[in-house]
């Protein structure tokens, strides 16, 4: 049998393949539109007359997408089973070594169980007497402090598990804080002697009488080398193994009657299982000096200047001072976020600070797929320089390119609030269980879309409104999700210390945008044409101008014209919001050749529908006064032909400007698409239907707008 890894590999190659499709066309639209667009038929009989019943798009029920099947879910189960092998393996290793090289481990097993069952029984009778959800989610976060650190960083991640938890908890559980007291110096001084093999003295000139922060896994303390660097010792709190693994072991005995008071779903005990992965990673601070410097050499770029130049900088790790329990890094003087006094007085760009953090952490967590996944104010800091410098490596996420693909399927399924591309995604990507009811999930998405709409729009209320459809409908996110969800939650948070108004998935579109264009891949490819082409094949014409107005909008910014503007240079934190017009270029070039193959005719088939509509409204008499009219009056028409003309007219002007940007560019891609086969055929055929169904105007319409601008040379000579 294939292992885990390999199926994976295979599913991801098979990912972009799409089978034939058939559709089934209403006998209206098959007689000029299939033979106008070039669809595979025996002949090809010249187009008669449109009818005008043709512009009703009506389908069949074997109707199938031009864009191919969707992903199955697949992919995420094997991704699931992989993960929970992994864990297995880690959580058996630690556990067998607990009881093996200490003699009391039994001894400490029975008085932990005794400890934590004093607390669950508590717990059972709150259940009892309270009915109130959240004055029960309130007892249950007071347990889980009582529980110690384990379930303190439990709690906080199961704060992001909407699919596991009812509302209430998530909300009361994201209040949980490491607020645990720091242990003893002497005993951290002991430890940091017995793990590098070398006294205080001899390792460093002086280190800080006291810890300058704690957390529930350790402590950290601000001291110099011999050498005269200044460092934080970060040290682990004793025991914090086989705590944990105990703890691990012990939770799946009383994890049943937590998931009764707290209504949890039945994946609660998978759900901690991957929690409790990351944990391990958390304690092993060898692989969080490894993760500071993947991340560095990833992320980390340019360095503070006197110009105020935005960077993102990553301590130095010292490894001759760092150990499994040690960890030694350069010490980073910083500015809070939070802290707006200091900030200003610093005389920080707060608007380059936030568009460098959000460019970073969507370059985590779209392109390389190694993101931070606890980003709160505590953990990134301003220097006076202008950087912003990251700290605390030890929870990080690594996304597949099969699950960052899927995320950015999703942020623009959100963005332009398709409910049902949105649920077809939570089915391929593992969510929802196999048979679950896709329009009924859709259905309580777009009421959750007019709740977002009404109230808040930033990342916490949208999730917020999606916690009841995540729990309604047995959601179950797939384990790199989750951190992605607390990724973004805590990115939010920091920038909205900067910036109250600020906004994670608004801010993120661009970027999403730029990626789609600039990525040739498959897939990449496929989601760009599911933005602009519906899945019965038309044409997404309001999404595909506010492409062309956003890429042309570049025209009109200074930076652009002049190279670089006054407080941005080459380097700016905002050039990444920008188009690479090449890109740009090459994405509209494979659009052209998807709508001139064989897959894309029924895009051809509306295509030329909407031709011959504008061509209408063009055609139509009261046009031409608006032609000639120098008030821009549009006479009698009717306010559908009106709007569609002001629409094609704006249109055409974004697009000559986005040409104007790279006009090479564009006449080389042009003039290849033109030299097609293809493309020549496809001229001809949408010139012969607009010939055919226009005939009976052409001449009316020609000698009335000859007299209308006959009318209007005349005036022209008055005046």
């Amino acid at each position: 049998m294939a292992s885990p890894t390999s199926r994976l590999l295979l599913l991801a190659r098979r990912a972009d393949r799409c089978r034939s499709l058939h559709l089934l066309l209403p006998r209206s639209v098959h007689a000029a539109g299939v033979a106008a667009a070039g669809a595979p038929s025996p002949t090809m009989p010249p187009p008669p007359r449109l009818p005008a019943s043709a512009s009703v798009r009506s389908y069949s029920s074997a109707f199938t997408s031009v864009h191919g099947e969707r992903s199955s879910s697949e992919y995420a189960k094997i991704r699931k089973e992989s993960l929970e092998t992994q864990f297995g393996r880690i959580l058996g290793s630690s556990s067998r070594k607990l009881f093996a090289d200490r003699g009391f481990g039994p001894f400490l097993a029975l008085y932990r169980a005794a400890t934590i069952s004093f607390h669950v029984v508590k717990l059972t009778i709150w259940h009892l007497l309270l009915n109130d959800m959240h004055k029960r989610a309130e007892k249950f976060r007071e347990t889980l402090i009582r529980l110690g650190p384990f379930y303190i960083k439990l709690g906080q991640a199961l704060s992001t598990r909407p699919d596991i938890l009812p509302s209430a908890y998530c909300q009361e559980l994201a209040k949980l804080q490491d607020q645990i007291p720091p242990f003893p110096t002497r005993i951290a001084l002991r430890t940091i002697e017995s793990q590098l093999g070398s006294r205080i003295s001899d390792l460093f000139a002086d280190i800080s009488p006291e810890p300058i922060a704690a957390a529930s896994l350790g402590q950290v303390y601000k001291a110099h080398l011999r050498s005269g660097e200044l460092v934080a010792v970060k040290v682990q709190r004793p025991g914090m193994a086989p705590l944990l693994t105990l703890d691990a072991l012990l939770f799946h005995m009383i994890g049943g009657q937590l998931k009764r008071f707290a209504k949890a779903r039945k994946d609660l005990l998978v759900a901690v299982n991957e929690i409790v992965r990351h944990m391990f990673d958390e304690i092993d601070y060898v692989l969080e000096g490894k993760n500071a410097e993947r991340f560095a050499t990833l992320y980390s770029h340019g360095k503070d200047n006197s110009e105020g130049n935005t960077s993102i900088k990553v301590p130095k790790v010292y490894w001759n001072y760092t150990r499994k329990t040690i960890l030694t890094l350069e010490w980073i003087d910083g500015i809070k976020l939070t802290d707006a006094e200091r900030i200003s007085k610093a005389n920080l760009n707060r608007k380059k600070m936030i568009d460098e953090g959000l460019y970073c952490s969507l370059r985590q967590l779209l392109e390389d797929g190694f993101f931070h996944a606890d980003p709160h104010p505590g953990n990134l800091v301003a220097t006076e320089g202008g950087s912003l410098a990251y700290f605390d490596f030890g929870m990080m996420g690594d996304i597949p390119r099969h699950y960052r693909v899927g995320l950015i399927q999703m942020l623009v399924h959100y963005v332009n609030r398709d409910s049902l591309g949105l649920a077809n995604d939570f089915h391929s990507l593992g969510f929802v269980p196999e048979g679950t009811d896709l329009p009924a999930v859709a259905d309580a998405l777009r009421v959750s879309f007019g709740d977002v709409r009404r109230q808040s729009n930033d990342f916490r209320g949208v999730m917020n409104h999606l916690y009841d459809v995540m729990y309604e409908f047995n959601f179950s996110l797939p384990p790199d999700y989750a951190l992605v969800i607390r990724a973004l939650g805590s990115l939010e948070g920091t920038a909205k210390a900067l910036d109250p108004d600020f906004k994670v998935i608004e801010s993120a579109y661009p970027f999403v945008i730029g990626r789609l264009l600039a990525d040739p891949s498959p897939d990449m490819r496929k989601i760009l044409r599911e933005l602009l082409i519906c899945d019965d094949g038309s044409i997404r014409w309001n999404r595909l101008e506010r492409l062309i107005a956003a890429i042309s909008a570049q025209s009109a910014e200074p930076s652009n014209a002049s190279g670089a503007g006054s407080g941005e240079n080459a380097n700016g934190s905002s050039e990444w919001r920008s188009f690479d017009m090449h890109s740009v270029v090459a994405a509209t070039e494979d659009l052209f050749d998807f709508i001139l193959s064989r897959k894309g005719w029924r895009v051809r088939v509306f295509l030329v529908q909407d031709i011959i509509k504008a061509s209408d409204a063009f055609l139509q008499e009261a046009t031409f006064p608006y032609i000639f009219d120098k008030e821009g009056k549009m006479g009698e028409l009717s306010p559908e032909r009106s709007k569609m003309i002001r629409r094609l007219v704006n249109a055409v002007q974004s697009f000559r400007q986005a040409i104007s940007l790279a006009p090479d560019a564009w006449s080389a891609m042009l003039i290849r698409t033109l030299l097609k086969p293809e493309s020549q055929k496809f001229v001809l055929d949408v010139f012969l239907s607009l010939a055919s169904h226009s005939s009976y105007k052409i001449p009316e319409t020609f000698w009335l707008c000859m007299s209308r601008f006959l009318n209007y040379l005349d005036n022209q000579d008055t005046l």
